[in-house]
């Protein structure tokens, strides 16, 4: 009795012994699944933790600034604290703190007599509110960002209140160059 043969034994690959470029160009797929698989994330978590740490950075050099910073607030800010600064305005600078009490936007833009009407229009008063020689900020609010209304000018203010939880606004305008005044605003926010 003979015993059947098997072409190949069964732990050999059957077909042609596998060249050196098939080897390759497996090593060179495996290799780049691997760094698909790897690499790419990993340089993503890098990328993404320099941005993070980068924004951080920014935040606290942002937030620990006392005084002005010049640009516009954004608009959330804008709306949240009732400040509308008029279009043409310049020189325009912000700055915000935050605690448990008490939330402020400070202010201050150079317009024309039609913007200063328009911003007084947005709270529904006028120019004819503002009392001449009126220092409507305290002197803690304008030690916190610079300001100071003590030299001579031709300083006017009011305070406009509203009912909580709408702010109250601290204008202060000089108009020692009335075709150019300065607006000063502190508005104020009980969380």
């Amino acid at each position: 009795m003979s015993i059947p043969r098997q072409s190949t034994p069964p732990d050999e690959p059957s077909g042609p012994p596998e060249g050196g470029w098939h080897k390759f160009r497996r090593r060179a797929l495996t290799l780049l699944i691997i760094v698909l698989l790897i690499g790419v994330p990993a340089g993503y978590l890098v990328i993404s933790a320099n941005q993070s740490r980068n924004s951080g950075k920014d935040k606290e050099a942002k937030y620990s600034a006392t005084g002005l910073t010049a640009g516009w607030p954004s608009r959330v800010q804008r709306r949240l604290y009732q400040v509308t600064i008029p279009k043409g305005a310049t020189n325009v600078a912000y700055y915000e703190t935050n605690n448990w009490k008490t939330s402020r936007l400070y202010v201050q833009f150079d317009t024309d007599d039609a913007g200063l009407t328009r911003f007084l229009g947005h709270l529904k008063t006028s120019q004819a509110a503002l009392k001449k020689d009126d220092v409507a900020i305290n002197e803690r609010d304008q030690k916190i960002v610079g300001w100071s209304f003590t030299a001579p000018g031709s300083w006017y203010g009011l305070v406009h209140k509203q009912k909580n939880p709408a702010p109250t606004l601290d204008i202060v305008v000089n108009k020692e160059h009335p075709l150019q005044p300065t607006v000063y605003v502190v508005s104020r926010t009980i969380p």
